[in-house]
């Protein structure tokens, strides 16, 4: 077991992950939207979820002031409920959508259609079908045989608004699993092998879909606007070359998301303010120069608005030392959290609840699964003296992890709790062992 240091005085700085609203009301406690988190812990068990209303709701009206004149779509595979779609409503975003349950629980919960963008790499006839009975704004067109099944399906009276997908070959993402502008993943059609542009012939020889502009995702976890810079020149130049082929004139131009956030104190975000500022100057001058009249910009931030505005709480279970190495094993992991094992991505725990004046050291927090892969945090500091029934909190958890959990070693996925001026309400509930065993018809 190695120490690192004496005990340390908490400073803003250690904050600086946390959602604005986090305080310190006595040592070792922290309130996030003026509610303790020690209390929401024993308020609504744990894991669970704790989400700032006024974090979400601000970050929504900083991309509505850094781009006044684009379409700000919420990315909604990042977190999606109900009350999110509410709030996304009411800040006045879009929603960008990837399958038929997301844009159902949208559209019935009041979400206006119109707004919506339909997305995916491989849609199924139920994603299409809904999307056409609902009236959803846009679809994303991502493969050829998309082409030909959603003509049919709109009918050669219908009328149907449509993007397309390509692939600008830009490598930008902070993991390989998550770089979506390259050649070599799945989704989108590629410019330089004309995949793209043979796509586009085929789109306009079918009158009941509008072709209203071209799409890009480069990746994410994005922290360069280099990258993005580089996607508006060769998306403009495709346009070009469209026009002077087909005398074709795009109206809107997608460059979805992907924006780097900080999961740790000192590490590097996207400044929203320069991307805001240098993509539209690029957009203007590359317009100019090839004689074009500048699209409406349209992006889809998911992580950026939700991840640094959730909380994760876990309850330590057990803390073993072995040779070197001390675990922490607590009341979650994997099944509520993937991303560690998916992308190697890196949190810091902190221990809440009580003060401890012990020194720090280094140790895993690790999960309760039947996985050596179950770790939710490496070599992070904790204070010597941790122990089973400690609370811990990670910050930084708003955006993918609820939306990706499973039901691994059937430990049921963990509650939403919305905080905001003082109170905690529940917004999505603790899923049950009866809510599993009712899926379970079989004998």
């Amino acid at each position: 077991m190695t120490t690192l240091h004496e005990p340390t005085v908490t400073t803003p700085a250690d904050l600086t992950v946390w959602p604005a609203s986090t305080t310190e009301p006595r040592p070792g406690d922290l309130a996030v939207g003026g509610v303790s988190l020690a209390e929401v812990a024993h308020r609504f068990g744990t894991p669970v979820y704790v989400l700032d209303e006024s974090e979400v709701r601000e970050r929504c009206r900083t991309y509505r002031h850094a781009f006044p004149d684009a379409e700000v779509l919420y990315a909604a595979k990042a977190f999606l409920c109900r009350a999110m779609v509410h709030w996304m409503d009411e800040e006045g975003l879009g929603l960008d959508v990837c399958s038929a349950g997301e844009l159902e629980l949208a559209v019935t919960t009041g979400f206006p259609p119109e707004k919506i963008v339909l997305h995916g790499n491989a849609k199924s006839p139920r994603d299409l079908e809904s999307a056409l009975r609902l009236g959803v704004g846009r679809i994303v067109i991502d493969s050829p045989s998309e082409i030909a099944r959603l003509a049919a399906a709109v009918g050669p009276d219908g009328h149907q608004k449509v993007m397309v997908r390509v692939v600008p070959g830009i490598t930008a993402g902070g993991h390989e699993k998550i770089r979506t502008g390259t050649e070599d993943q799945k989704f989108g059609l590629s410019i330089r092998d004309g995949y793209a542009q043979h796509a586009i012939a085929r789109i306009l020889d079918q009158p009941q879909l509008e072709l209203t502009g071209l799409h890009c995702h480069l990746g994410s976890q994005i922290t360069s606007i280099k990258p993005y810079l580089a996607a508006v020149r060769r998306i403009v130049g495709l346009m070009a070359s469209l026009h002077r082929q087909h005398g074709l004139v795009l109206p809107e131009l997608d460059l979805g998301g992907g924006h780097g956030i900080a999961y740790r104190p000192g590490e590097e975000a996207l400044d929203l303010t320069t991307l805001a500022r240098k993509v539209r100057t690029e957009l203007a001058e590359s317009c100019a120069a090839a004689g074009l009249a500048v699209p409406r910009l349209i992006i889809e931030p998911g992580r950026a608005i939700v991840g640094p505005a959730g909380v994760a709480l876990y309850h330590v279970l057990a803390v073993k030392r072995t040779g070197d190495h001390t675990f922490v094993a607590v009341d979650g992991g994997m099944s509520d959290n993937p991303r560690p094992a998916l992308y190697g991505v890196r949190y810091a725990p902190r221990l809440i609840g009580r003060s401890s004046a012990a020194p720090n050291t280094l140790v895993t927090v690790v999960g309760r699964h039947c996985e050596a892969g179950d770790v939710l945090a490496s070599d992070v500091e904790l204070p010597d003296d941790v122990r089973p029934g400690d609370l811990l909190a990670v910050p930084v958890a708003g955006a993918y992890q609820l939306s990706m959990a499973s039901g691994y070693n059937l430990v049921g996925r963990p509650p939403v709790a919305a905080v905001n001026a003082g109170i905690a309400r529940l917004l999505v509930r603790r899923e049950s062992l009866d809510d599993i065993r009712s899926r379970d018809v079989g004998l």
